[in-house]
Order: structure tokens, then C-alpha cells, then sequence
């Protein structure tokens, strides 16, 4: 098999952006071109995305041929779209794509945001944050040990999550959706997704609020805004369906990284059809990776925290409340700390 061919800044955004904006990384396929317009028009602003080709001459110009009409030929995607081909056989490397899509959003900005490009954009988050440039969250944003939150919804019916004109555009209205039982949080049938976002103190958190996610679950897989630079990649094992932006997620917490919800802010899910087959395979294979994906990174992140003997500071925090989990673990931190000697007072690495 031929290796995959990238192809950077096929197509260059025309305008230029502050480095304290925020650029929205995302991946699309050539079905899914209606709802990139929608998001660059409702975004107006940095954009990279990552679109897949398949390298082989009957699909490859067609969809270049139609790509061209569509940037050369909609409002707005030359002003701030960046668009990055992916040339390859090799379908559905939804975190081989978010990783291209995200390298190249840091010629852009120094913060990204990590998205699905089915969702919408119902609030004006970018304004909001710009304004508390200089809060203490935001502080620890721009030092890489803290991501911002946007919670995510969806609406309770296919059909209604068809029609982006009439999404609720302020908590207000999203909060009525929500009593009427007609709108929720994104994927309920699998909590722990999203569910420690705490959709209870959204609800009733004071405007501006910004509160602290408390504990993790391994399957959690919020959309983030962070720092681009020093920050963890998405493991590019994950294909297809299942655990592949949970893995994201996992990395940046064992990093350091701590999450903090902005209580105005939502997006909410396009309805879109799913491949049903290929998705309950991909899952299926995809648990048993997360499995060794989540101690492999639990030992390659002790190993890190060890050499730079920043074990017992609050950067290894997250390892260490999470990583215990894993059944030995706790034993394997002890044994590898006697050959880096540093200050027993962390809970993981204290002898007897």
C-alpha cells in the first residue's frame, strides 16, 4: 500500500488573524461539504480543515473538480478557509485527519478547537473569550494546563436536528428546549461521553460562570478549546468509529491539562445518518485498542513525570488520580521510583 500523500494549504484562507484568535480544526468527506459551508458562515473566522481523498483517478477529480466550484464559488470560504488535502486509500483515520488538521491551524493561532463539523455554532463563544483575555482560566489556557469546555447538545428527534435555522441561539432559549424535554445532552445513551460536563450546574450556573470539571471518566470526549502548541496529538491507531476523540481527550488529561466549562456557551448536533454496520465493528475493535492505548499512555506519561522529576507537583495529578485506576499500576509507579529518586510524598509512589 502507498503511503498517504498531504497536500497543505490547497486552498489558502485570504485574511489574516491575531494570534490570541482561535482556529476551528475539523475533518469532512466530500458528503458531508454542505454543513463545512454552513460552519464557515457561521464561524467567520480561522478554519483548517482536512479533507480525505480517495487516491484513485474515478473519485479523486470529480471531488477535486467539485471542491473548486465550491470554494471559488461560496461566501466567505476563501476569506477563512484553509483547506488540506489527505491523498490515500485508506478510509475513516478520523485522528490521523484532526492531527493534520490541527498542525496546520497553528499557522493560524495559538489556540485551537477541536470540533466535528456536524455541529453548530449557536453562540458567539470566540467574542466571549477574547474578553476574558486576561481571567485566570484563561492564564492557565495560554499555559497549556487547562482547556475550555463548550457543551454539546442534541435534540431529542431526527427531524428537528435537521433544520440549524431554528437552534436556539442563547441559553435562554436552549434552557426552555430543554424543559420541554425536546433537547439534551449530546449522545445520552452513552453518559459517560459527556455526562461529567455536569449538564445540572450548566443549567444553573450564573451567566459568566466558568466552573471546573470534577473527575474523568475514560470515555470522555468533550469539544476543547487549548493551546496548540506543547499539547498532546490524537493517537492515530483509532480507525473509524469508537474511542478515537476519547483518546484525544485522555491524552490531554494525563498531560496536565484540566477542564473548565464555559456555562453560556453550547453547540448543538446537526442529525446526520450514520454508517450502522461499520460503526458497531469499528467500536467493537476500537475497545480493545483503548484498552492498551489507556495503559500505554499511563506508563509513557509516569515515564515522563519521572525524568523531569515533576512527580510530586501538580502536573501529575491527573496521572495519578486516573492512572490508579488501572489494576497494578500503582505498584509499577512504586518500582519505577526507586530507580529516579525525587519526593516520596506523592499517594502513587510513597513506599512502605
Amino acid at each position: 500500500m502507498k503511503p498517504s500523500r498531504i497536500i497543505p494549504f490547497y486552498y489558502k484562507a485570504s485574511r489574516s488573524f491575531l494570534r490570541e484568535d482561535i482556529t476551528i480544526a475539523t475533518l469532512v468527506t466530500s458528503n458531508r461539504f454542505e454543513v463545512l459551508v454552513r460552519l464557515v458562515q457561521q464561524y467567520q473566522g480561522p478554519i483548517s480543515v482536512a479533507i480525505h481523498v480517495t487516491d484513485s483517478p474515478q473519485r479523486r477529480v470529480p471531488l477535486l473538480k467539485a471542491l473548486h466550484e465550491l470554494y471559488t464559488g461560496t461566501p466567505n470560504l476563501e476569506e477563512y478557509l484553509d483547506v488540506h488535502l489527505v491523498l490515500d486509500v485508506f478510509e475513516r483515520q478520523f485522528n490521523t485527519w484532526r492531527n493534520i488538521a490541527r498542525f496546520f491551524a497553528a499557522h493560524r493561532t495559538d489556540l485551537v478547537m477541536m470540533l466535528d463539523v456536524d455541529f453548530a455554532l449557536c453562540t458567539d463563544f470566540r467574542s466571549r473569550i477574547h474578553d476574558a483575555a486576561r481571567s485566570e482560566v484563561m492564564e492557565k489556557v495560554r499555559q497549556g494546563t487547562a482547556a475550555l469546555v463548550i457543551p454539546a447538545f442534541e435534540f431529542t428527534t431526527y427531524e428537528e436536528g435537521l433544520n440549524q435555522s431554528a437552534f436556539p441561539s442563547n441559553k435562554r432559549e436552549l434552557l426552555s428546549l430543554v424543559d420541554e424535554g425536546r433537547l439534551g445532552m449530546f449522545h445520552a445513551a452513552w453518559q459517560p461521553g459527556h455526562n461529567i460536563t455536569n449538564y445540572k450546574r450548566y443549567y444553573t450556573a450564573s451567566p459568566g460562570e466558568v466552573y471546573k470539571v470534577v473527575g474523568y471518566q475514560q470515555a470522555y470526549e468533550p469539544y476543547v478549546i487549548f493551546r496548540n502548541a506543547g499539547t498532546p496529538w490524537c493517537d492515530e491507531r483509532f480507525i473509524g468509529y469508537g474511542g478515537n476523540k476519547a483518546a484525544c481527550l485522555f491524552e490531554l488529561y494525563l498531560s496536565g491539562i484540566d477542564f473548565f466549562v464555559l456555562s453560556d456557551d453550547f453547540i448543538i448536533h446537526q442529525s446526520h445518518a450514520y454508517p450502522t454496520q461499520a460503526r458497531r465493528q469499528e467500536r467493537k475493535y476500537n475497545r480493545k485498542t483503548y484498552t492498551e492505548f489507556r495503559e500505554e499512555t499511563c506508563l509513557r506519561y509516569l515515564r515522563y513525570f519521572l525524568s523531569e522529576k515533576t512527580m510530586d507537583t501538580i502536573r501529575s495529578h491527573n496521572l495519578q488520580s486516573e492512572c490508579r485506576k488501572i489494576k497494578g499500576f500503582a505498584r509499577v509507579a512504586a518500582e519505577a521510583s526507586s530507580l529516579i529518586p525525587l519526593d516520596n510524598t506523592s499517594p502513587l509512589i510513597r513506599r512502605h
